[in-house]
Parts: structure tokens; C-alpha cells; sequence
């Protein structure tokens, strides 16, 4: 198994308080999505990012691999949706949990 970080990108700066009644249902259904990723052990933690520069969410899952990741990423709402939403998906070299430790290498 190994750790990958999620990062789902907004289709504007703004997102958060301008979200359109269309793009608050897709939230509610992305929401639930990971919520039972999560229920299933595969997302470890996830949720939205207040950053400066920016807001975003994160995602960190457990999976075999890249392919793994793609697939879960290809099936969120938000994703699938018309919103313009985009993700970057990255390895961790090392993903310490409270069951283990999942190395890259």
C-alpha cells in the first residue's frame, strides 16, 4: 500500500462564498464520497484548506498505487462534474499512520 495526497482545486479564488446552488449540491455529493472513503479506511483524512494563497481541499488515501489514486479521483462528483474543478495527485515518499508505516520505496 501507499500514500498519496489529493489536492482538489476550486474553479475560482473566491469558491467558498460564491459557490452557485449546482456547485453546493456537487460539494454535498463530494463530501459524502470521501466520507465513506473514508468509512472504508481508504482516506485517512481529508477536508478544506484555508490557505492564504488560495483555498483548496486535501485528501490523503491509502492504495496499491498511482492507477488506484486515478481511479477514486475519476469517480468524485466533483470531479465528474461541469464546474472546472482540477486535482493533483501526489505520492508520499512515507505515510506514517497509527497502523503502520507505508514507505514509496
Amino acid at each position: 500500500m501507499r500514500g498519496f495526497v489529493f489536492r482538489l482545486l476550486p474553479p475560482r479564488s473566491d469558491f467558498p462564498l460564491t459557490m452557485t446552488e449546482g456547485e453546493r449540491a456537487t460539494m454535498i455529493e463530494h463530501v459524502a464520497y470521501w466520507s465513506e472513503l473514508a468509512r472504508q479506511g481508504t482516506a485517512l483524512a481529508f477536508g478544506p484548506v484555508n490557505d492564504p494563497c488560495g483555498p483548496y481541499g486535501i485528501g490523503i488515501i491509502l492504495v496499491e498505487d498511482l492507477e488506484a489514486a486515478e481511479s477514486l479521483r475519476d469517480r468524485d462528483p466533483a470531479v465528474t462534474s461541469p464546474y472546472g474543478f482540477r486535482t493533483e495527485i501526489a505520492p508520499m515518499l512515507s505515510l506514517v499512520t497509527g497502523d503502520g508505516r507505508f514507505d514509496a520505496i
